[in-house]
């Protein structure tokens, strides 16, 4: 599948990571779920697949040229590039916007994952097997929103399966990594904190100064950050591996089943919610970093007599206009 990219190619899919990161960041949305629409999951998925045993005596071998055709590894740098590279750019503007506009965020994102369940199943085949795959999906994603977080858990090995478990948004289409990560209590510690203190190491370093290996705070969530990284990075080809021999034999049950998990995650990103926090003794649970620890969301029907609900009722209709867009402009290229 290795193939020669023109330049804009390479920055479409730079720009493709881009959104897929950002996605990756905010709960309730997955990196998945754009891969999916944008058209490059199947290939992702296949890229990964390459990271193997025959992968690894290419490299071992001195074999550059061949690793690099054989893994797809232009596609997979641009893409991973520009997922990584967001959590420094986008995700920390997403991250102002949810403080500051967390209603018409939320609508935004709630719009275009409307858009993309039309989107994806507009010209599925909607047999009887499909229909029930989708049911089943629906049901998964409906019963994962309804669950519970824990509490925050900084144990390595705990935070190498959160790697592994949080990187399932980027393979899964619906399944949300970052609100996987918040029902295991460990989103504001790996997605927040941590990646905040490694933009301050680097931040240091490039700047001569060097004075962080002694601070004994810094060190912890940099141990932490690698581990989970780590985890990612195990959970990226393991999850490919599984999820690409699935895709061969039962694509179109595949495909229903992702079409109803994404369907039942709407319940995650309905705009119009609050916080509940943990309470224990009549006082409210902490985490690690003074936090309060979210227990669940109060979803409510929206008060159509404010002027904020019309408000987030047009970034809903805005996210669904990209995504018919986004169909317009893949039924242009099409016929041209």
């Amino acid at each position: 599948m290795a193939k020669e990219r023109s330049f804009i190619d390479k920055c479409f899919l730079f720009l493709k990571g881009l959104a897929m990161g950002a996605a990756n960041k905010v709960p309730g949305v997955s990196g998945g779920t754009v891969a999916f629409v944008l058209d490059f999951y199947e290939e992702l998925i296949y890229s990964f697949q390459k990271i193997n045993a025959k992968a690894f005596k290419l490299l071992f071998n001195g074999r550059f040229r061949s690793f690099f055709r054989y893994t797809n590894a232009q596609f997979l740098t641009l893409v991973m590039f520009g997922s990584m590279f967001s959590y420094f750019s986008v995700s920390l503007l997403l991250d102002y916007f949810i403080k500051h506009y967390e209603l018409y965020v939320w609508s935004l994102f709630f719009g275009m994952i409307i858009g993309s369940i039309y989107y994806i199943g507009k010209d599925f085949q909607w047999k009887r097997e499909n229909i029930l795959s989708a049911i089943i999906g629906i049901g998964i994603g409906v019963s994962i929103s309804l669950m519970s977080p824990a509490k925050e858990n900084d144990n390595l090995w705990f935070v190498f399966f959160c790697g592994m478990i949080g990187v399932s948004g980027m393979t899964l289409p619906g399944l949300s990594g970052s609100f996987i990560l918040i029902l295991l209590g460990n989103y504001v510690l790996l997605l927040v904190d941590s990646v905040n203190m490694l933009y301050k190491t680097i931040t240091d370093i490039l700047s001569g100064n060097w004075d962080f290996v002694e601070d004994q705070i810094r060190i912890r969530y940099l141990k932490i950050i690698a581990t989970f990284t780590g985890g990612s990075a195990f959970g990226l080809v393991f999850t490919s591996h599984v999820i690409g021999y699935v895709l061969k034999r039962w694509r179109n049950i595949v495909t229903a089943v992702i079409i109803g998990f994404i369907t039942g995650s709407l319940g995650i990103v309905w705009p119009w919610k609050k916080e509940i926090f943990k309470v224990e003794n009549g006082e409210f649970l902490k985490d690690f970093n003074g936090n309060n620890v979210i227990e669940n969301y109060q979803r409510y029907f929206p008060d159509f007599g404010v002027i904020n609900t019309w408000i987030a009722i047009f970034f809903v209709v805005i996210g669904i206009s990209l995504l018919l867009l986004l169909d317009m402009y893949t039924k242009n290229s099409v016929n041209e």
